[in-house]
């Protein structure tokens, strides 16, 4: 990643301030930033534009005053972290699911995780062109997914069906849980792996 010089023009000092940075995923406090005049809805906020400590690149944060309790960030962290040893269309629409939930898009989050697990099964030796529920019987089948997660299996199943068959928009939790299952197994299937293999070339 690019990183921006810290000296932007007229910054002030900030404190209190703590938020996931959404373009590096950094958990930072910034020390400078801008602040507006305080707003009341009730409560008292203010909105601050911080800059990440470690890549210099500004988020506007909404915050309650009386406990500094951060009501939005723009732009948003993205679910899920980075993922080692992914094949290059898997690393395509892992990410592109992530940047979906950043973006506050679920539903869209919830269909790319669909179309994930779909590529791991075919990759992993599942026939073509079946449908998503025999893809994800066939990862269980086989062991990628534990022996104890059949209720997630189902679950998955479910709110995958939802999405993409019914009219039903997706929220928040819905794309943190597909996301975190998703997650799981791509590091299960692809980077364990990956890291194992790494350590067992001779320098």
């Amino acid at each position: 990643m690019n990183r921006y010089q810290p000296e932007w023009k007229k910054t002030e000092a900030i404190r209190k301030v703590r938020y996931i940075c959404g373009y590096c995923g950094t958990d930072t406090t910034p020390s400078i930033g801008w602040y507006s005049d305080a707003y009341n809805e009730g409560d008292v906020f203010q909105g601050y534009i911080a800059i990440c400590n470690n890549c210099n690149q500004p988020s506007f944060v909404d915050v309650r005053q009386s406990d500094f309790l951060i009501r939005s960030i723009t732009p948003s962290a993205k679910m899920g972290k980075e993922i080692e040893g992914l094949p290059d269309d898997v690393a395509t629409l892992y990410d592109e699911a992530r940047k979906c939930s950043s973006a506050g898009a679920y539903t869209a989050a919830v269909l790319t995780c669909r179309k994930i697990l779909m590529h791991v099964a075919v990759e992993k030796g599942a026939s073509p062109n079946k449908g998503f529920f025999e893809y994800v019987q066939y990862l269980a089948d086989k062991n990628y997914i534990p022996s104890d997660g059949q209720d997630w299996v189902d679950y998955i199943r479910t709110k995958s069906n939802e999405a993409n068959h019914e009219i039903q928009v997706m929220i928040k939790e819905d794309a943190e849980d597909l996301i975190t299952f998703t997650e799981m197994l791509l590091r299960l299937v692809y980077e364990f792996k990956n890291r194992l293999a790494k350590k067992s070339v001779t320098p």
